[in-house]
């Protein structure tokens, strides 16, 4: 019975990194890249939903869009970045994009949704978050 389980436990685990790149992939391409390409375009144009201003609001934004869904694509502090990341796009869903017509507010239910699945089931083995507590065991 035991050897039955292993290999849907390799698959879980393969399935979780290719889940959790795609996911990071399609953060950055879409919606991190864009921010980072222009910056000062992000600051006028972002939302303030919690009145801390444009810039900060501007930078968080580019922090969860691109290093945090590229913690998440390596599985580097995975549950934390997945947070942080579904923290921003609750934030858009609710507050930003509350009033907009479905085919807007479904991007940001849609990443949160899969940010949701990546916190709650965490990075998997192949990630450096395992790596790291195989080796802090020792």
């Amino acid at each position: 019975m035991l050897s039955a389980q292993k290999p849907v436990e390799k698959q879980s685990d393969l399935i979780l990194l290719v889940f959790r790149s795609l996911v990071a992939f399609a953060m950055i391409r879409t919606h991190g890249i864009k921010k980072i390409l222009d910056i000062k375009g992000t600051i006028a144009h972002i939302p303030d939903p919690f009145g801390i201003g444009g810039e900060i609001s501007a930078y968080i934004a580019i922090f969860a869009n691109v290093f945090c869904a590229l913690f998440v694509m390596f599985g580097f502090l995975t549950r934390a970045s997945a947070l942080f990341i579904l923290t921003l796009t609750l934030t858009g869903f609710f507050l930003v994009h509350w009033g907009d017509p479905w085919p807007v507010k479904d991007t940001p239910l849609i990443y949160s949704i899969a940010f949701f699945a990546i916190l709650s089931l965490g990075p998997g083995k192949y990630s450096l978050d395992h790596l790291i507590s195989k080796t802090t065991d020792k």
